[in-house]
């Protein structure tokens, strides 16, 4: 009986973390939720975040930001990319604001550091994880 406890105890600290999808999984953000950074620019560079697969906030979508401005709304199992300038750029998640139901009520802002170099791909990842919630991972090369 104690064993059966200690795995039921174990599965449930990992049944909110998220796991990374296959690449086969993975959908492209819709256009309807494209908001900013969309267009090709000269000397730019490419900022790719794609969303883990998991129950935690799966029913929500989480804003994109990048350089504090919402560019996307973005769901479990999807990729965006953004055309930006060449330079640092801030890559931020945080709730939805344009999500008036419940989702759009929690607090969330996490924010990275992107150095984005002219025709180079700096990739990251949104996960959520049952001890500190959402956060937005790069991806080393």
């Amino acid at each position: 009986m104690r064993s059966i406890l200690a795995l039921a105890s174990l599965l449930s600290l990992t049944a909110c973390s998220s796991w990374q999808p296959d690449p086969e999984d993975i959908t492209p953000v819709p256009e309807e939720r494209l908001l900013a950074y969309q267009q090709p620019l000269e000397n730019a560079g490419e900022v790719v975040v794609t969303r883990d697969f998991g129950l935690r906030g799966g029913g929500c979508y989480i804003a994109v930001l990048i350089d504090r401005e919402l560019a996307a709304r973005i769901h479990v199992g999807e990729v965006v990319r953004f055309q930006v300038p060449a330079g640092a750029r801030i890559v931020s998640i945080e709730t939805d604001p344009l999500d008036d139901t419940l989702c759009g009520k929690l607090s969330l802002r996490r924010e990275k550091l992107a150095q984005v170099a002219a025709g180079q791909a700096v990739e990251f990842r949104i996960i959520s994880d049952n001890q500190i919630g959402f956060d937005i991972l790069p991806i080393e090369p």
